[in-house]
């Protein structure tokens, strides 16, 4: 599989956004994720957007990061926060989520960022495991779905000695 920036709006991400968005309204049984998004919150050296293909040229997974600072939703200064990370079903069980979230955490770190933040929901069992095994704990809720029940938020350190201690 190979791993490529691309913009938010690139054909590709748009075509896995429609997919999640089918998921998340299946899990959840409402319209979908509607954070407001734009684009350029993915340009670097703010954020990063990235897609993989399978070796047809197929996309098949796809996960982003945004720059956030203190304000009304909770964020602080110095966040990343994680943003449409997703594979396709025939995707699944290679290791791709893992190796986007890496990439992200990756540059958001030399980016100057110094805290990974996420939002899942509570129907997303795959994700928490996967957010879990990779250091991230539960946080104090913030972003658009902070006063949802079903809303669970997790944080991670980027700050270069948590990466050396983990």
């Amino acid at each position: 599989m190979l791993i490529h920036p691309r913009a938010y709006d690139h054909p590709d991400a748009v075509k896995l956004n429609d997919l999640v968005q089918l998921e998340y309204a299946e899990r959840y049984g409402d319209e979908g994720d509607i954070t407001p998004l734009d684009a350029t919150m993915f340009d670097p050296p703010h954020g990063l957007y990235l897609l993989a293909y399978d070796p047809s040229g197929r996309p098949v997974a796809t996960g982003g990061w945004r720059s956030q600072e203190r304000n009304a939703e909770g964020y602080s200064d110095g966040d990343a926060e994680l943003k449409r990370m997703f594979v396709i079903a025939e995707g699944r069980g290679q290791g791709l989520a893992r190796r986007i979230l890496a990439a992200l955490e990756d540059d958001a770190r030399a980016a100057g960022r110094t805290r990974m933040v996420l939002e899942t929901g509570d129907q997303q069992p795959e994700a928490i495991a996967l957010y879990l095994s990779s250091g991230y704990t539960p946080c104090e809720k913030f972003g658009h779905y902070r006063t949802y029940d079903s809303s669970l938020c997790f944080a991670k350190s980027l700050r270069p000695e948590a990466a050396l201690a983990g």
